[in-house]
């Protein structure tokens, strides 16, 4: 279960909110990652920022491409978020109209 699916049981399970203040840093950022790799390989698409349920996990993405981009993501994390960046160019959206 990824941290943004935490976020959404917050409210009926307070022992879970505990199970998420436990996590690490590092243990969130896989999470989040695992999360929204399981999403594109599901759907077949990005996360969409006009879905509700699916605006968390774009904000994550757009907020480590501005880490990446600033040269401020964690080496270790950088191999990894690349990997999601090749699964998300394969399902870039592409406009019908051009």
């Amino acid at each position: 279960m990824g941290f943004f699916s935490y976020l959404f049981v917050l409210q009926r399970r307070p022992k879970d909110y505990y199970n998420l203040l436990r996590m690490t840093q590092d243990e969130k950022w896989r999470a989040n990652w695992r999360e929204v790799m399981d999403f594109m390989e599901s759907n077949k698409r990005r996360p969409s920022k006009f879905i509700p349920e699916e605006r968390g996990m774009r904000n994550w993405w757009k907020h480590q491409q501005k880490l990446l981009n600033a040269g401020e993501l964690k080496p270790d994390r950088i191999e990894k978020f690349n990997e999601l960046l090749e699964l998300g160019e394969k399902y870039k959206h592409v406009n019908q109209y051009q």
